[in-house]
């Protein structure tokens, strides 16, 4: 069996004080392009982590896999291997099928420590061993139940070219085999999403075609006394976990903030979202979106900050003197005894990595599906193109010598985190630098896919290797050139903002006398924190009038 590469160390734990990751799902028939698109932002802190790799491999009878805890690297023990395993990449494997996940925890009760599939390991042997989504749902409900469950509740998103779904699933405490579950298609005219709260409610347990469920899902809940009603009125997220303040505000608020780019409709769940009124109308599971939602659309949604909402970041000192959309972390704080929250968008300072999979059912499936991927938050990256079928990552993403707590400026994770950690505090000064870096080299890689495309269509007619190796390289190649732009935006940053001066310019060169000193701008106070200063503190630094 060859080497596995996977440098994923951390993942997403649910707590009140980290509620972390982000998924956004398009159909086929919601997408501009005619792709499903699949998205996911990893947050949690602490984390470092790259662009892991299973390569496609063949498994002799009595070979075994080893288990290992997505999140605390323990092992939970062995399981065989299957016959034949499919090359994947972050999150993609080479069939074009993606899963991603975001926890929602749910009933505490119901986790077994004693199960030995974690979700981590749970969405890459799926990945492993599908060339479906449906493929996928039966290879990792059947893992469970054969083995254990070994985390909290989780939802899954898993999509292939065809077909989007999302899947919720809770383990059934110590002593327990198996999980509950219900996995339920999306319509590939509509758009979802979730934000660790289990978001399925009712479901139609007749229509085989676009719901699968475990046999004892609604049996389970009633034997302990999680429900009492009809089964037609079973509903997974209030016998499982149900959605309270924080399920709310800090997690479905994202998911409204998603489907609110794509609706004029979404005022009336605003009381549920905001969590303040209990008994408020839940949000749908989907919607259909009210114009064709690009790729361009989703991935700024992925960077999204409540901007222009109710929920929005800008009007408060929370974001200091240079206006940061982001906040300092627990999400609870307190004051002479009172317990405050701050807002949870869907772009965080500690996401480790964020995507966006791009899955083109008419393309050949070595060529279709395209992993956008950034290893910071998703804001402060552009995420690179990763084809499906590449067989190395690019050394940024993979990077020998660097981890938690050793910084390398070969890896992508710890010079994008240099670069965004400059910017986050002086945000509305030094970001607009960041985003012109960001989206140039987002459109070049926009206009070059097309011809990638078709070049590894011509290989693929004659050497399906050619056209795997050529699409391998292109993949490294587009990782090397971020990286070597990034550094040299930071370099740019520490020399334009220092001391919180700023340099001035002269067709992209800092300008000097012509004896080298350098021409320096002092732009002092943002015009809405000078305001605010002058707002709360009067005429304290008033200037007399000696006059």
């Amino acid at each position: 069996m060859k080497k596995i590469v996977c440098m994923i160390v951390a993942a997403c734990c649910y707590s009140l004080s980290g509620l972390a990751c982000t998924n956004f799902i398009v159909g086929k028939k919601a997408s501009a392009d005619g792709s499903v698109m699949c998205t996911y932002n990893a947050d949690s802190y602490g984390m470092f982590t790259g662009l892991c790799h299973y390569p496609a491999g063949t498994h002799a009878k009595g070979e075994m896999r080893k288990i290992i805890d997505y999140d605390t690297y323990v092992c939970h023990g062995e399981i065989p291997e299957a016959p034949v395993t499919y090359n994947v990449i972050g999150n993609i494997n080479e069939y074009q099928v993606s899963i991603g996940e975001t926890t929602f925890g749910g009933r505490e009760e119901l986790v077994d420590s004693t199960g030995m599939i974690d979700y981590g390991s749970l969405m890459y042997l799926g990945l492993q061993r599908a060339k479906t989504a449906r493929e996928a749902i039966d290879v990792m409900t059947s893992l469970v139940d054969k083995y254990g469950y070994n985390s909290e509740g989780e939802t899954f998103t898993i999509c292939d070219p065809n077909e989007a779904w999302i899947m919720e699933m809770i383990g059934k405490g110590p002593g327990r085999t198996g999980a509950v579950w219900v996995a339920i298609r999306i319509p590939d005219d509509a758009i979802c999403a979730h934000a660790n709260q289990s978001r399925i409610t009712t479901f139609d347990q007749k229509d085989k075609k676009n719901v699968l469920y475990s046999k004892d899902v609604i049996k389970f809940a009633r034997e302990k006394g999680f429900f009492s009603g009809k089964d037609k009125d079973f509903s997974f997220n209030a016998a499982y976990a149900y959605p309270d303040f924080g399920g709310r505000r800090y997690c479905e608020a994202r998911v409204w903030s998603f489907f609110n780019h794509f609706s004029k409709d979404m005022d009336r769940y605003l009381p549920y979202a905001m969590g303040k009124v209990k008994e408020a109308e839940s949000m749908p599971l989907w919607i259909i979106p009210n114009k064709k939602v690009s790729l361009q659309d989703v991935q700024a949604c992925m960077r999204d900050h409540y901007e222009g909402t109710p929920f929005s970041l800008d009007s408060d000192i929370g974001g200091g003197v240079w206006q940061m959309p982001y906040r300092p972390t627990p999400l609870s704080f307190k004051v002479d005894g009172k317990e405050y929250f701050n807002e949870r968008p869907t772009s965080t300072q500690q996401t480790g990595f964020s995507y966006v999979a791009q899955l083109r059912g008419w393309l050949p499936r070595q060529i279709g599906g395209i992993l956008w991927f950034g290893n910071d938050d998703g804001n402060m990256v552009a995420y690179t193109p990763v084809y499906c079928s590449a067989v190395r990552q690019p050394e940024c993403y993979n990077t020998p010598g660097a981890d938690a707590v050793t910084f390398s400026d070969k890896n992508a994770f710890w010079v994008c985190n240099w670069v965004s950690n400059m910017v986050y505090p002086r945000y509305s000064a030094m970001f607009p630098a960041l985003q012109a870096v960001r989206d140039s080299l987002e459109q070049s890689y926009f206009k070059e896919v097309p011809a990638v495309d078709l070049k590894a269509q011509q290989l693929l007619a004659s050497s399906e290797k050619q056209a795997i190796d050529y699409l391998t390289a292109y993949t490294c190649q587009k990782g090397d050139e971020m990286i070597s732009r990034w550094r040299q935006l930071a370099i740019y940053l520490i020399v334009k903002f220092n001391d919180m001066a700023e340099k001035k310019e002269v067709n992209g060169r800092f300008e000097t006398t012509p004896e080298g000193v350098s021409k320096v701008a002092r732009p002092g106070y943002p015009e809405a924190t000078a305001r605010k200063l002058v707002e709360q503190t009067g005429d304290r630094y008033a200037m007399p009038d000696w006059k």
